[in-house]
């Protein structure tokens, strides 16, 4: 989150000091994320021979279409009933219990991999998801978006609804053969869907 600063301009003809607010940058991700942040078993919601595992991949790319090699990605779901998880644990895996959270980085490719179960549909939606949220040299602040899994009420979900239907495509994975693949744009004529929360002030 950006901090205000307190700064005191000069004196102007006399006129007494007026103290001014102004906004800092929040954070990017820098060299260091890559020591701190990726952590063993973060990109495994569930351990590989788990009987409903699946893998949820994608590429980070730039305007230029270009991959992001040190970039992080967080994900957020329900399980598979579609009930929101809030299990201790989401740091330091016990190899069984899911959690609902993970990190991953993305490799040489800008690629980054989950391990992880087929989310439910939570209340308020009609279609399953994951919430992603994408660290990244360059970015001031993180940003948010949604993979939406293809199923028969994605046209009907409020969310997807809200989005231009040109632009749809950009918050829907791809089925493949382990599971889904989500490549995030950060840039461009292709541009992932990124959203804003009411509540967030970054």
């Amino acid at each position: 989150m950006g901090h205000r600063v307190d700064r005191e301009p000069a004196h102007l003809d006399g006129e007494s000091n007026v103290s001014e607010l102004i906004a800092t940058p929040g954070q990017t991700i820098g060299p260091f994320f890559g020591y701190a942040l990726p952590y063993e078993g973060g990109p495994e919601l569930v351990p590989a021979g788990h009987a409903q595992a699946i893998r949820l991949t994608g590429r980070v790319l730039d305007g230029a279409g270009e991959p992001i090699p040190d970039a992080l990605i967080e994900l957020w779901q329900a399980d598979t009933s579609g009930t929101i998880v809030q299990s201790p644990g989401s740091v330091h895996r016990d190899g069984w219990t899911f959690t609902g959270w993970g990190r991953a980085a993305t490799d040489n490719a800008g690629v980054y991999t989950f391990t992880t179960v087929e989310p439910g549909i939570v209340d308020g939606s009609t279609a399953p998801w994951f919430a992603l949220t994408v660290f990244a040299r360059g970015l001031l602040n993180r940003l948010f978006t949604r993979a939406y899994l293809p199923h028969d009420g994605l046209a009907d979900d409020p969310l997807m609804q809200s989005v231009d239907a040109d632009r749809r495509s950009t918050l829907t994975a791809v089925p493949d053969n382990t599971g889904y693949t989500f490549d995030i744009r950060l840039q461009g004529p292709d541009e992932t869907v990124f959203l804003r929360f009411p509540s967030h002030t970054d």
